[in-house]
């Protein structure tokens, strides 16, 4: 076990307030990877895969986004064990921030380029490794440095970034026309999102690394939800609600141009986005704090699933372009409440500190499994199924089980 003052230092739990600009700074760069993963996701991958096999645009598209949640399954707990264990002298996050944003712009710029099936996968898999090993890092730091009577606040913020990087996305995407200078755009956006935090970071140094034993650090990956239940459940919890907001998001452009008829889906789902980020924005920051207040979580994430699956009925019940908008308010009020409040009760049920970043990579298996799963799912409900009606209704009830299952957390209130 190591033992120098650095290494004590950064893992050890925070005390101090951080700072407003060091949030900025995390905020920020949120922001740019959420523009670079959902502007693609929205709006680019949808249209190329029309362009590219127009026939057969929904097996392509779900082909390129549920091979690209794969790698991202395995890459960020990955990076996230890897930047624990990284001895540099600029910290242990920062090299892995610095990476992941140069290497996500590098697949950006494939996808801007792709003509293809093979490149689409090429490029979407290169975001998706080096983003989730941006993201690892760059998530673990909240824990690293943000004290447990913070983390609602803080958590809020970063769910309104990643609402706003969506919005910041889509924006993109649409709006400078063209898929390839939209990819470019969302590139170039990425690689100056992260130069704040790079500069302002104070991440800690660890002196010496921990002794790597190849079969322990495989075996690091397995958390044992007997042994850490509460854990577990959190984990449960995460994926369904992510499984939920998956089935019910993932299809938005098609849902508005075969379904509601919509005839500029790409503007339609700018539109809807801006709304849900509105919705965000009103209950997130505000939300956070007052879960910091009471000392509670468990059950503003309850209420959040309930009123998000409530807004997903709305979308197979009313599949016009009113009820649409209807639902995106629903959702992002819901969808608010939870990233914020989840995010702090995620960091209170972590096992240690030595492994912060690779714990929360486990988690976060919860946020890209329902990527690779959703896909599979959707295309044979819409294309067999029933349709719309049926995918938002069983998009509705995950959400649900995902809300109740919360309360079998017990350390955290």
């Amino acid at each position: 076990m190591t033992t120098g003052p650095a290494v004590s230092a950064a893992l050890a739990e925070p005390i101090a307030a951080v700072r407003g600009r060091w949030t900025a700074a995390v905020v920020l760069t949120n922001v740019g990877v959420f523009a670079a993963w959902v502007g693609p996701i929205q709006v680019l991958l949808a249209q190329q895969s029309d362009k590219i096999a127009p026939g057969n645009k929904e097996f392509v598209f779900g082909l390129v986004t549920g091979v690209g949640a794969a790698v991202s399954v395995f890459a960020n707990p990955l990076f996230g064990a890897i930047s624990d264990r990284t001895r540099s002298r600029f910290g242990r996050r920062v090299p892995w921030v610095l990476i992941g944003a140069v290497g996500g712009v590098v697949g950006l710029l494939i996808l801007a380029g792709a003509g293809a099936v093979a490149w689409m996968l090429l490029g979407w898999g290169l975001v998706q490794l080096f983003c989730n090993a941006l993201l690892a890092a760059v998530t673990a730091a909240v824990p690293d440095r943000v004290p447990r009577k913070q983390r609602g606040v803080v958590g809020g913020w970063v769910a309104l970034a990643q609402t706003l990087g969506g919005l910041a996305g889509v924006g993109l995407a649409t709006i400078v026309g063209g898929i390839g200078t939209g990819y470019v755009a969302c590139a170039i956006f990425l690689l100056v999102s992260v130069v704040p935090y790079l500069l302002i970071s104070g991440d800690q140094r660890l002196l010496e690394r921990p002794t790597l034993v190849w079969r322990d650090f495989a075996r690091g990956f397995w958390l044992d939800p007997r042994r850490f239940p509460d854990f577990g459940w959190a984990w449960m919890t995460r994926f369904l609600l992510n499984l939920g907001n998956s089935l019910g998001t993932l299809y938005l452009f098609f849902y508005l141009q075969d379904e509601v008829g919509y005839a500029d889906p790409g503007t339609g789902v700018l539109i809807l986005v801006a709304i849900y980020s509105l919705c965000v924005l009103l209950t997130a920051v505000g939300s956070g704090r007052w879960s910091d207040r009471l000392g509670r979580r468990k059950i503003f994430v309850t209420w959040s699933g309930a009123v998000m699956a409530v807004g997903v009925v709305l979308f197979a019940a009313w599949p016009t372009w009113t009820g649409a908008i209807l639902a995106a308010v629903v959702l992002g009020i819901g969808f608010g409440v939870y990233l914020s409040v989840d995010f702090a009760l995620l960091t209170e049920v972590l096992p240690n500190a030595r492994d912060r970043a690779k714990d929360l990579g486990v988690i976060n298996i919860a946020n890209s499994l329902p990527q690779v799963i959703a896909p599979a799912i959707a295309a044979p409900v819409v294309k067999y199924a029933g349709g719309y009606p049926v995918l938002y209704g069983l998009a509705a009830a995950v959400t649900v089980a995902g809300a109740v299952l919360v309360r079998k957390i017990r350390i955290v209130s």
